[in-house]
This record gives C-alpha cells, sequence and structure tokens, in this order.
C-alpha cells in the first residue's frame, strides 16, 4: 500500500500543531485512513483474472457473424487469440462455447458488452486492450460492414472511450476513419446500410500521426503534448498487471506507434 498521504498527514500535524509528536500522530492517523481508502479503491477497481473470456469470445462471436456468415479469417483470429492468451483447456471450452453462443441469430450483445464493462471496471488502459482485440475481427477482412462496426462503437461507448480515441485506435492500425460520416452513434448502433456509413478504410499514404494522438492538424504545440502524455500513460503496458502476454505486446505496441506519431509531428514542426 502507498503511505503518501499518512506521511504528508504526520507532517501536516506536527507543523499545524506546532511541532507537537500528538499532532503528527493525528495528521499520520488521518492520513492512513486516507491511503487505506484509495488501497480499497484500487482493489475494487482491479479487473478478476480471466474474467475476460467467456464475455470476450462471446463478443467476437457476434462481431464475426454481424454480417451473416463467419470468414474462415475470422474462426483463425479466434483460434489464434486462444492460443496467443495462453488458455488453459477449460478456459479455451469456455471460449468456444461463448463463441458459438455470440454467433446464434438471437444473440444479445449489449449483455457481454455489459459484462465487460464490469470487467474493466474504470480502468481505461483495460478498455483499450479490450477494443484492440475486438477490433482485430472487426477488420479481418478489410473494410468491415455496418454492423461490425454498429457493435465495435456500442462496446466502445460502454468502456466510455469516445468516437475520437476509437478513430484514434483505427489510426494505429493502418486504416482511417471519419466517426461522423456514418450520421449519430445512436444509429449506427441499428445497423443496416443506411445513415450514409462510410467503412473505415487502409489509409495508403500510411498511419495519421494527428489521428493516432487523437487531434486536429490546427493543434498547438501545448495540446499535442497534452495529448501525447496523457495517451502514453493510458497505453504504457506496466498497467496492465497480469492479464495475457498478447495483450501486453498490444499495449507495447500501441505505445510504439503513439511514440512514433509524437516525434514524427515534432519534426514536422521543429519543437522539442
Amino acid at each position: 500500500m502507498n503511505f503518501t498521504a499518512t506521511m504528508i498527514g504526520a507532517f501536516a500535524g506536527f507543523w499545524v500543531t506546532h511541532y507537537s509528536l500528538l499532532g503528527a500522530l493525528v495528521g499520520a492517523a488521518l492520513g492512513f485512513m486516507f491511503d487505506a481508502s484509495r488501497q480499497q479503491q484500487r482493489s475494487r477497481a482491479a479487473p478478476v483474472a480471466g474474467g475476460y473470456i467467456h464475455p470476450l469470445f462471446a463478443l467476437i462471436g457476434a462481431v464475426a457473424k454481424a454480417d451473416g456468415r463467419i470468414s474462415e479469417a475470422e474462426i483463425a483470429i479466434a483460434e489464434r487469440l486462444m492460443s496467443r492468451f495462453g488458455l488453459d483447456t477449460e478456459q479455451r471450452r469456455d471460449a468456444i462455447i461463448a463463441f458459438n453462443e455470440g454467433k446464434q441469430p438471437e444473440f444479445n450483445a449489449t449483455v457481454v458488452i455489459n459484462e465487460l464493462r464490469a470487467w474493466v471496471g474504470h480502468r481505461r488502459d483495460h478498455s483499450f486492450t479490450v477494443l484492440d482485440v475486438v477490433m482485430e475481427t472487426v477488420l479481418a477482412e478489410g473494410e468491415p460492414a455496418p454492423e461490425k462496426m454498429a457493435i465495435l462503437r456500442q462496446l466502445a461507448f460502454a468502456l466510455r472511450i469516445s468516437d475520437m480515441e476509437l478513430m484514434a485506435l483505427m489510426a494505429m492500425k493502418g486504416y482511417a476513419w471519419n466517426a461522423t460520416g456514418g450520421g449519430q452513434r445512436g444509429r449506427a448502433y441499428g445497423g443496416g446500410n443506411g445513415g450514409g456509413y462510410v467503412p473505415p478504410h487502409r489509409n495508403t499514404q500510411g498511419p495519421d500521426p494527428y489521428a493516432i494522438l487523437g487531434i486536429q492538424r490546427d493543434a498547438d504545440d501545448r495540446a499535442i503534448k497534452r495529448a501525447y502524455r496523457k495517451l502514453i500513460s493510458e497505453h504504457h503496458p506496466d498497467r496492465l498487471g497480469d492479464l495475457p502476454e498478447d495483450m501486453r505486446r498490444r499495449a507495447e505496441s500501441r505505445a510504439s506507434d503513439i511514440n512514433a506519431a509524437y516525434e514524427r509531428i515534432k519534426a514536422e514542426r521543429g519543437f522539442k
């Protein structure tokens, strides 16, 4: 447990009471209560190990079948994820069952999206990783159908990830996408081909560094630095705890993309 507040409280109590030992003890006690409360909040926020397996693979199955068929590429991705996550026999069986549940016509994706939101809690670093995994299936065949994007956007919204941040994740995958091109977010959930849907497409000129940082090209240098620091903090692999190595590698890849985008913008603008 971190005892920062305990030490600050002791010092403050010692100083406020004009160097009284009793004041220091009272201040330390109050600080300790704050530290203990913070630790309890962190414990509650920490996702349960393995708790993502069933809802995640069920959602992957739903995404794969969203356009009416499941391709060999999408099946291969699901199998590859099971191997990369290092699932044991029982976990792999659960993942297969979940994937098959997700591809059923009557499957309700909202249920497992809510389960993933509960598992993630307030951990944005875990939210980005879950989106990264699901996005692999969404983009399995290139430009995704609107039904697949509708599920992805619903997941992002549930995990408190904005369209701008989702566009940044797409840019890291080499795709350009304008979230406003498909109408309002709520309408996108309905699926179908209406609403002027424009799918994400491969960026032939390479990843857009501004899109990766989630900023406009006319942003000033201070805004660019602020966006970079925020993203690196949220995508740093050391924050992921005991998640599978594959998820840590994804975070490392995102952090590398963010660093590369920032360095490219710095070189173009000439600031340090």
